[in-house]
């Protein structure tokens, strides 16, 4: 059985200053799950309605009831399996191939999607501002549908690493040239801004290549795409060229 003690740490884990504070977060759903256990994050324990995980060893289940694994859920509608990791150590960026920076990423479903997309097209590093959504926060996790173990996501003073990376620094402009039309490098870094204001001035700074999506609609009255959408035309273009 699962003890009041243990629903209320699982729920403060909502929350990023405890997740911090305890070094844990936690997945739900069978595929999440089973992708975080077959990769270096270590199980703290699982608690499931139903579901079954050979896998695993026996005195980490925890059976839980749906009211119970509700109260819990950070879910509209819970899932019938809830799992609780100890957060893996940092490590190092490698600097060689393509590295995805993201400027004040602030919603959790784009962060998701952009770690799926790195991990879809075969970029290992992802570099995030330090205003950026939190990766454990339980929205991430879940968007990344288990992409998060493949991906090495790095908090960083992002002006800093921008500014001391010998890798040639692409950015994303409204104004920038077309990358339909840009010869596009095997190796560097691309940088994605936030939702609504786009890369920082300071970044902008930083940029020596600026690339853009062009619109092709008769009106040209889009404002901007969503940036996980940008995100998967820009890399496909990278991955192509």
């Amino acid at each position: 059985m699962v003890s009041k003690n243990q629903i209320k740490l699982i729920t403060s884990l909502q929350q990023k200053k405890f997740r911090k504070e305890h070094q844990l977060f936690f997945a739900e759903g069978k595929k999440v799950i089973q992708e975080l256990i077959h990769s270096n994050f270590f199980l703290e324990n699982l608690f499931t309605t139903t579901a079954s995980f050979p896998e695993v060893n026996p005195k980490k289940i925890l059976p839980i009831s749906e009211s119970e694994l509700k109260k819990i859920s950070a879910l509209t509608t819970p899932n019938d399996c809830l799992a609780v990791f100890r957060m893996p150590e940092s490590k190092s960026i490698s600097e060689t191939g393509l590295i995805v920076a993201l400027d004040d990423i602030r919603d959790p479903g784009n962060l998701g999607t952009i770690i799926r997309l790195c991990d879809w097209f075969g970029i290992s590093e992802l570099v995030c501002s330090e205003e950026t959504v939190d990766i454990y926060n339980p929205k991430v996790v879940q968007a990344t549908m288990g992409s998060i173990a493949r991906v090495n996501v790095t908090y960083v003073n992002l002006e800093k690493f921008i500014a001391e990376t010998t890798l040639p620094v692409f950015g994303t402009f409204m104004d920038g040239d077309n990358i339909y039309k840009s010869e596009l490098p095997k190796e560097g870094v691309i940088v994605m801004g936030n939702e609504a204001n786009g890369i920082s001035s300071q970044i902008e700074k930083a940029v020596n290549h600026r690339i853009a999506i062009p619109r092709f609609g008769n009106l040209q009255q889009t404002e901007s795409l969503n940036v996980a959408t940008a995100t998967a035309i820009i890399l496909s273009e990278f991955k192509r060229s």
